[in-house]
């Protein structure tokens, strides 16, 4: 990488009359925290100067004022006549404001669709706007050949999204479509192959949710996308040598999120883009998880749509703004289609953000909470914007639903038949047996091993010894051997251990390399941020149907913290922990 300032606006001709201006950063800015990378990233406007200007996608305001000083240089401010939106957000509007400053004569005209209609004139309260709202599919000419197609392409995450197209040049302006947070040197995709992983990876974050929608855009696009020799996304390199190559990768991703065995309905609305944010944590959580992801803009969504999603998913989770302490009226429709419409049996999350109060959030857990459904994970309540560590635990939550839904599933289908109901009230009455929640610890060779559990009981007093039931899929391979030692670490309410633990984690990857711990007597790891933990050594096992039970007696044991509270699992129904 070259040696250049952290902030800095590359320009470029990329083609007859047309400019790209590359807002550069190799800092950490919002979205690469929301993301969590630390690649850098580059906002890539586009400028079009003809008989008339157009101005495309202006960056937010992390580069306004670099911005607005060298474009200055490339064009007469006040001769911009156009100015498109590929979308319309609070950050990019500082932008806006500032082309529409004293230096700029109030001639602009803006180009988005109506969803950023509305959001542009709610940023702009009481001035008179000049905007061409894009219905289906508008052109504008800008003399000598430059006539910009537009074309809306929304998802639930960017439901004022728009591509535009010009013929003259064979470019499609793509926005977020085709992005990559990554920054470097490279204007033009040459090296395509190992950007590969940084654009699965971003198509991960921003679209595996909504697979379905941006296959729609997909095909809206695939008349200009066939003759375009250029793709220009909002971030990261220009796409000219891989085109064809990424339009693939898209179609190939979003069919294999759609072809997923499970799938969630993630419902939301986002007054400030907050709740917006979470989802997309959760989302990933999800995603990486093994599980496909129905993600649904209940703002731009209509009750029939949700109602079809809700019936086809095997899970959902619904997440809300609070406004005058209650959720948005969206969000209230989309309550009341679930519990009309969703089985006792799906999985229910709640999350959202607020600024005041948090009632929309405690509403919708006792609501569901009432009508019996149970819990993919705790519900999650955050004021103002999320940081980085609540959008980890959002993802990390999302993680944690997935692999209940896939236990509950699989329970299900190893039960012995019985009358609907009866099955229902027997599930009931045995969820109301808790446990402890337990880390079990052991070492297979040089590996450190976990398990978490909640099946756990004492067995003896004398010698003082306990029990822990542990599934056949959960146990296979980590269960101990007769002889072997382990330790059990009791867990703390109000902690996240349990939420770390459920994490999927890849081969290779150490589970225990971001915790505090030491070994105890018999070598195995505990946990120090665990309420007590005791040193054990398998005695005897029985196969019990899908579980093993394993007695095994305590060796030692030793209190980590004098006050507090064991956490406890609660459920719901007894087909899952």
């Amino acid at each position: 990488m070259a040696d250049v300032n952290p902030r800095d606006v590359q320009v470029a001709e990329i083609a007859q009359n047309t400019t790209v201006l590359r807002s550069r950063t190799f800092d950490r800015l919002k979205f690469e925290i929301e993301y969590a990378r630390q690649k850098g990233t580059t906002a890539n406007s586009y400028l079009v100067q003809a008989d008339k200007t157009a101005l495309i996608d202006p960056p937010g305001e992390s580069f306004t004022h670099l911005f607005i000083e060298e474009l200055a240089h490339h064009v007469y401010l006040q001769r911009i006549d156009y100015v498109v939106l590929g979308h319309v957000n609070p950050n990019r509007c500082a932008t806006l404001k500032a082309l529409l400053g004293i230096e700029v004569s109030p001639q602009i005209t803006f180009v988005c669709t109506r969803a950023g209609e509305v959001a542009l004139r709610s940023a702009f309260a009481g001035q008179n706007l000049r905007i061409i709202v894009v219905n289906t599919e508008e052109t504008v000419d800008l003399g000598q050949g430059h006539q910009l197609q537009f074309i809306p392409t929304p998802t639930p995450r960017h439901p004022d999204a728009l591509c535009t197209y010009d013929a003259a040049t064979r470019i499609l302006y793509t926005d977020k479509l085709f992005s990559t947070h990554i920054c470097d040197d490279q204007l033009f995709d040459q090296q395509w192959r190992s950007l590969t992983e940084d654009r699965r990876y971003y198509f991960d974050c921003l679209y595996a949710a909504q697979a379905k929608q941006v296959e729609a855009a997909l095909d809206k696009l695939a008349p200009v996308a066939a003759k375009a020799l250029l793709y220009a996304p909002a971030h990261g390199p220009l796409v000219r040598y891989s085109v064809s190559r990424l339009t693939f990768d898209y179609r190939y991703w979003c069919d294999r999120q759609q072809a997923q065995d499970r799938s969630v309905a993630l419902l939301y609305t986002s007054a400030y883009g907050n709740t917006a944010v979470m989802a997309g944590a959760i989302a990933r959580g999800l995603t990486q998880a093994g599980v496909a992801v129905e993600s649904i803009n209940c703002e731009f969504t209509e009750p029939a749509e949700i109602a079809a999603v809700i019936e086809k998913t095997d899970g959902f989770i619904i997440g809300s703004p609070t406004l005058a302490g209650h959720p948005p009226s969206q969000i209230q429709t989309a309550l009341g289609i679930i519990l009309s419409t969703a089985p006792k049996t799906r999985l229910a999350g709640v999350f959202g953000s607020y600024g005041w109060s948090g009632e929309a959030v405690d509403l919708l857990e006792s609501k569901l909470q009432d009508a019996g459904y149970a819990f993919g994970f705790a519900p999650i309540r955050v004021k103002f914007t999320p940081t980085e560590a609540v959008l980890q635990q959002c993802e990390t939550a999302g993680a944690e639903f997935a692999q209940v839904l896939k236990r509950a599933q699989k329970n299900r289908t190893l039960r012995q038949p019985a009358i609907d109901a009866q099955t229902d009230r027997t599930e009931q009455a045995v969820s109301r047996i808790t446990g402890s929640l337990c880390v079990l610890t052991a070492k297979q060779g040089d590996t450190n091993t976990a398990i978490l559990t909640s099946w756990i009981s004492q067995a003896t007093f004398n010698p003082p010894g306990i029990t822990i039931a542990l599934a056949k899929a959960q146990a296979e391979n980590l269960l101990p051997n007769l002889g072997d030692a382990f330790v059990l670490n009791i867990l703390k309410e109000g902690r996240n251990l349990r939420r770390h633990f459920l994490k999927p984690i890849t081969p290779g990857e150490d589970r225990f390399s971001d915790l505090a711990t030491h070994p105890a007597a018999n070598d195995c790891l505990v946990l120090e941020d665990a309420l007590a933990y005791l040193e054990c050594h398998a005695q005897n096992r029985m196969e019990c149907g899908d579980h093993w039970l394993l007695y095994a007696t305590v060796e030692n044991g030793k209190v980590l913290e004098t006050v507090g509270v064991t956490a406890v699992q609660h459920r719901k129904a007894a087909t899952y922990y």
